[in-house]
Order: C-alpha cells, then sequence, then structure tokens
C-alpha cells in the first residue's frame, strides 16, 4: 500500500461521545422516546448495514447500482470529475461504478470518503487506492451535520454523492437545512448526486426494512449495544423488539425498538434512570420516501436546482443530478 496516498483528517475523537450522550439525554427523556440515526452506524452497525445491502427484500441498494451503472459513464464525461466526495461512504461497493468510469475517462485523481466509522474509512482507503494506482484518498472522520466544512476544497470539477437514500433520515427541517449546507459546497462546476428512495406500495417497503433473515433487527438492536459500550448502559438487547412500518400520512418508514417487557435502564455514563413501560417503543429511524415534486421543494428551499432525475426500470428509487441555483 502507498501510505503517502491515504490522509485521514479525524474530527471525531476523545471526548466526542458526548454527543451521543446529549442525543441519549435529550431523546430517552422525552415523552416519547427517540435517538438519532447516526448512532446506529458504529463498526458493527456499519458491517450489518453492509449485510441488509445483500437481502432480497432490500431493493434501494440494487437499484440505485442499476442506475449508476446506466448513467455513471455519461455523468463523468458530462461534469469531467476529477474528484469524488462521498458523504456516508461506508463500504464503497457502489462507489466504484463512479470510480471506474472517472478511471476510464482518464480524469480520476481523489476520492474524499465522510465516513463515522474510522474502520471502514481506513480499510476503505488502502483498499482504494491499491486498485486505483495514483488515487489519492482524503478521508474526513466525522459527523455530516457538523463537519461538512471539514471537506477540502475542489482541486477539479467533482461530483458530491450522498446515496442510498441517507438523506430520508433526515426530518423536512433539517433535509432542508443540510441541503443549504451541502449546497454551500459546490461550485459552478460540480454537481451533487442524491440517492433517494421513491414512494410505492407499502408492502415493498415494510418488507425491504423486516427481511426475513432478521438482519435488519439486530441492525436496529446494536444501538442499545452502542449505548451499553459508550455509556455504561445495561439495556438488555433481548428484551427489545424490531418494529418497522410505512407511515402513509408523512410518507416515510419508521424504525422503533419495543419493549416486551417493562424495562428499568441505568446508563451510569449519564447519571441516568430510564423507565419502559410494557410495548413502549423507542424510535431509531425515520427513511422519508419521496416524489419528484418533494424533492424539488426541498431542493428549491436549498438554493438548488434539480439537472436530471434518474430512476431504475421499475421507478423505485432515484439518483438525481443536482447544481447550485
Amino acid at each position: 500500500m502507498n501510505a503517502s496516498a491515504v490522509r485521514v483528517d479525524v474530527h471525531l475523537g476523545a471526548g466526542e461521545e458526548r454527543s451521543l450522550a446529549y442525543d441519549a439525554l435529550d431523546g430517552l427523556t422525552r415523552p416519547f422516546k427517540e435517538l438519532s440515526p447516526k448512532h446506529l452506524y458504529d463498526t458493527e452497525g456499519s458491517r450489518l448495514f453492509d449485510e441488509i445491502c445483500r437481502q432480497p427484500e432490500y431493493y434501494p441498494t440494487r437499484a440505485e447500482r442499476s442506475i449508476l451503472e446506466s448513467h455513471g459513464a455519461e455523468l463523468v464525461m458530462a461534469t469531467g470529475a476529477a474528484e469524488l466526495v462521498e458523504l456516508g461512504s461506508g463500504v464503497p461497493d457502489k462507489t466504484r461504478v463512479l470510480l471506474d468510469a472517472m478511471h476510464a475517462a482518464g480524469t480520476l485523481d481523489r476520492y474524499v470518503p465522510f465516513d463515522v466509522s474510522e474502520a471502514v474509512l481506513r480499510a476503505s482507503a488502502d483498499q482504494l487506492v491499491e486498485e486505483y494506482p495514483g488515487l489519492r484518498v482524503h478521508g474526513i472522520l466525522g459527523d455530516f451535520e457538523r463537519h461538512l466544512g471539514e471537506i477540502p476544497a475542489g482541486e477539479g470539477p467533482r461530483i458530491v454523492a450522498f446515496l442510498g437514500g441517507t438523506i430520508g433520515n433526515l426530518l423536512p427541517g433539517q433535509r432542508r437545512r443540510f441541503l443549504r449546507t451541502l449546497g454551500g459546497l459546490l461550485r459552478e462546476q460540480d454537481r451533487l448526486l442524491l440517492g433517494t428512495d421513491l414512494v410505492k406500495d407499502p408492502a415493498v417497503l415494510e418488507a425491504a426494512y423486516n427481511d426475513a433473515a432478521g438482519v435488519t433487527a439486530a441492525f436496529n438492536r446494536n444501538l442499545l449495544a452502542v449505548l451499553n459500550r459508550e455509556l455504561d448502559a445495561d439495556f438488555d438487547l433481548g428484551a427489545f423488539e424490531h418494529v418497522a412500518f410505512y407511515d402513509r400520512l408523512h410518507e416515510w418508514v419508521e424504525m422503533r425498538l419495543r419493549a416486551l417487557t417493562p424495562q428499568v435502564v441505568r446508563l451510569d455514563a449519564l447519571d441516568l434512570t430510564v423507565h419502559f413501560g410494557h410495548r413502549e417503543e423507542l424510535r431509531t429511524e425515520v427513511s422519508a420516501k419521496f416524489t419528484r415534486e418533494r424533492l424539488e421543494s426541498d431542493l428549491a428551499a436549498g438554493a438548488l436546482e434539480l439537472e436530471s432525475f434518474l430512476t431504475d426500470d421499475e421507478s423505485r428509487f432515484a439518483l438525481s443530478v443536482i447544481r447550485p441555483a
């Protein structure tokens, strides 16, 4: 491995667990308990999510990849992109479609992955510099709600990719603020490539979050393991069941953890005792589903505009090419 080709800037270090502490203190003391889905993605959570993406019920990864394979080369040619910035990069399987297209076009120079898992980020960086000779990787270990400003300035035309429908994890107000901040990273020659899951048959949506193998359930309960490890909590993972359903009014999927019996949980790091009633639920994720109209409204609020709206053959998922307004 060419170590000089890899740089990782760490913005989550000693004391950064306080972000989890603050979120837990706030979310677990509300009348309706909830936690941010960003805390699902520790190293084990990232591994489990990678496994979710391979489950037969979970169509978004396959649908998004098919769009990338159909349109990635033309996107790279149209932008002349020399850099790829990827938010929530994780294991960069789909990313390779774009990196391959940039390599084939002779423009590939730098990849900037942004993630919360240092182990996943470093392993991916090491692998990619081996696969793409001459590639430079500048990784950012951070929280994209706080550290977007740490992304290095572009050295050439670039694509900023936010894939997988992760934008749907933000509530509407958060989403619009985030898009405005993200738009501030874009120069005239840059493009945002945004993946969004689309509104569809609720049965298809609910199956995607309730895979038969139980991987999503393990992923969801892993959040309790994170709390146990980071905040000296004593959650019994087996005492909570995974729940996921489609909310037709808000057009989003909610994931929750439901207490199977009354629970008294101690979080020593917070000096906090939390009570769960029988079948009381903790919301762990919201995943909004989009129409083109909803997306365009959000983009307009973020000073962005839609350049192209690409879907898979079954119109289950969309990749949107977005420019500064």
